[in-house]
């Protein structure tokens, strides 16, 4: 293959996944054709069977790349808290962030789900990117309480499957009631409670987060490290 064709292969993807998630949103994951794709990115079928076979595989990299884009700007967040901000209320807020595009997403991601539930080869594939988005957040959640001198309680895996599910519901019913219930709002009221409820202080540290006192002055003896490769 040339040089060129090879230089120019990502920005092909990249045209067609921001097509698709347009025209997913806008028309649907089942009623969108290959052709309505093609022609929102500028490009041929060739050129679209060049870097997916299906529409299925095509969401798929969108969840992948969907993940990886919120895993980063949440670790991003985190990085940039001063000791005095790294408080569970604190972590809860930045993890409730939701970007302005995410109801694309949510729409394209949910009917994705819907057809997967009805179609077991599809609920399988699903499953397995799923596990691998499960793994990055009790991964991240893990070594942020960490630093911060606490440790879950319960099953990371388990934890993340909820938080997972407190996001998808308050986003479901936050996009059917924005003004009685804006995007995020569970997780700003809710997530901190939890986190405190589900974790406990790691015994001999000397740390640990059990209210906002870090955000106050008080609490002298809690860990005063901030940044994170991780996130809640």
């Amino acid at each position: 293959m040339p040089k060129g064709v090879t230089r120019r292969r990502p920005r092909t993807r990249a045209a067609l996944l921001k097509a698709a998630l347009e025209t997913f949103a806008e028309h649907g994951f089942h009623a969108t054709t290959i052709e309505q794709i093609c022609e929102r990115a500028g490009y041929t079928r060739g050129a679209y069977y060049s870097n997916f076979a299906s529409k299925e595989e095509l969401f798929l990299a969108l969840f992948d790349e969907h993940s990886d884009r919120t895993v980063r700007r949440l670790a991003e967040s985190i990085d940039a808290l001063t000791a005095e901000e790294y408080t569970l209320t604190r972590l809860a807020e930045l993890a409730a962030r939701v970007e302005p595009d995410e109801r694309d997403w949510y729409l394209v991601t949910t009917e994705f789900t819907l057809h997967a539930i009805r179609d077991p080869q599809a609920a399988w594939v699903l499953a397995r990117h799923d596990a691998r988005l499960r793994t990055e957040i009790a991964r991240g959640l893990t070594l942020v309480l960490r630093r911060a001198g606490r440790e879950l309680t319960v099953d990371a895996d388990r934890f993340a499957r909820l938080l997972i599910a407190l996001r998808e519901g308050g986003l479901a019913q936050s996009y059917v009631e924005p003004a009685e219930l804006p995007p995020g709002s569970l997780e700003r009221q809710f997530l901190a409670p939890l986190l405190e409820a589900s974790t406990r202080r790691i015994p001999g540290t000397g740390t640990g987060i059990d209210d906002d006192a870090a955000a106050e002055g008080e609490g002298e003896g809690q860990s005063k490290r901030s940044g994170s490769d991780a996130v809640i």
